[in-house]
């Protein structure tokens, strides 16, 4: 019985060294694989405002008022509150400054921080009557 030729067999060193080199780069080009979108929650205080212990309080009270929606908004968006904290830790109007594309999401964002305050009083150490922060509840 014959066995079945090999185009590569008779080309020699040449064409393995080509076959795998093209291998390597369609591997490299390759998708990564998928993976499913899921929430996160950033927070971003002032640059002058450096209390982490602060920071960190915050973001978890904030992340514990937020009640993701059933809907989410497509991946890679993203809704942003701004809030500026008063020195006594209360928290007036927090405005919704950029949407994701859901209502749904963005509403859950705002009543997040709406739900979480008040905060904390800031530091005795931070001068300032306020501090802005911003909040970004992104699905990614």
């Amino acid at each position: 019985m014959k066995s079945p030729s090999r185009p590569e067999a008779s080309m020699g060193p040449k064409y393995l060294a080509i076959a795998s080199l093209l291998g390597m780069v369609v591997g490299g080009i390759a998708p990564a694989p998928l993976r499913a979108a899921a929430p996160r929650l950033t927070v971003y205080f002032a640059s002058d405002f450096t209390d982490a212990a602060y920071q960190k309080k915050t973001y978890q009270k904030v992340a514990a008022a937020w009640k993701r929606p059933a809907n989410t908004p497509k991946p890679g968006s993203k809704a942003v509150v701004i809030a500026v904290i008063q020195k006594d830790g209360s928290v007036p109007a927090p405005t919704l400054s950029h949407t994701s594309g859901s209502d749904e999401w963005d509403a859950a964002a705002l009543a997040a921080v709406n739900h979480a305050a008040p905060l904390d009083p800031l530091p005795k150490a931070y001068r300032r009557p306020s501090v802005e922060v911003h909040f970004h509840f992104e699905y990614v």
